[in-house]
């Protein structure tokens, strides 16, 4: 349905600003902030690919048309996941929770009216604030699971790492909400994406902004390898996505 692909895009955007970023194998802080911005670029790459789980929080523009949304999900490499997408002025949010092969997606009333304008808002009244569940195999969530599995984050990165091109730049140490960090900016294509990096541990990116070419906005790494919270909606407070929908899933 259309809310799971549009919050499938919106995660896949906050993704996207780590691609312009990293390139291309821990010392203590001090050492590691003066190496060279390549090497600090690869080994933040390399953490952010190795984790179990984390959080992230995507606000802002990210250009290309785009409306200004914030994402702000827990996921973790086994496909669970919590968290919610804001589309931004009054174009609706999403809550999402998947845990297993359950998934459970509550858009408010302003995504049924602007995003599903046949029928949206007969949904959001026989709805009533409840969440509509599926199954993961259900083709009409398969955009939410694949935004809930941190491997394909992995796998975006990865397959983005070589494509990075332009200017990679080293900044002066500075603090990002309590943590060290070494900044490592690249100029590309208009743009100029920002990593700051951990310089103690296992020097995790805890931020990321993007600026130029209409795109505005910031991404924020935490949690890393912390458990995703396991809550899931009552029983009661859920609607199966096939009594709302109709029996037969959408084709894949």
């Amino acid at each position: 349905m259309a809310g799971q692909r549009i919050a499938a895009r919106a995660a896949a955007c906050a993704a996207v600003t780590v691609l312009t970023v990293t390139a291309g194998a821990a010392a203590r802080a001090d050492d590691f902030a003066s190496l060279p911005a390549q090497q600090i670029a690869d080994r933040s790459r390399d953490a952010l690919l190795g984790v179990r789980s984390l959080h992230l929080r995507a606000q802002g523009d990210l250009g290309k048309g785009r409306e200004a949304m914030t994402v702000d999900l827990s996921l973790d490499r086994d496909g669970n996941c919590a968290g919610s997408v804001d589309l931004g002025g009054d174009k609706g949010a999403v809550r999402i929770v998947k845990r297993g092969d359950a998934v459970w997606v509550r858009p408010d009333a302003d995504f049924w009216k602007n995003q599903v304008p046949v029928g949206g808002t007969t949904f959001d009244s026989v709805l009533a604030g409840r969440y509509l569940k599926g199954e993961a195999s259900d083709s009409r969530l398969r955009p939410v699971v694949d935004v809930c599995d941190l491997d394909t984050f992995r796998e975006l990165v990865s397959a983005n790492a070589d494509r990075a091109g332009g200017t990679l730049t080293k900044g002066t140490v500075t603090t990002v909400g309590g943590v060290r960090t070494v900044p490592v900016t690249r100029d590309a294509r208009g743009q100029r994406v920002t990593a700051y990096v951990d310089t103690h541990g296992a020097h995790h990116p805890v931020r990321l902004t993007v600026r130029g070419d209409g795109a505005d906005a910031a991404v924020d790494f935490s949690g890393f390898d912390e458990p995703v919270p396991t809550a899931t909606p009552a029983a009661d407070d859920t609607v199966d996505v096939s009594a709302l929908l109709g029996r037969t899933p959408a084709p894949s």
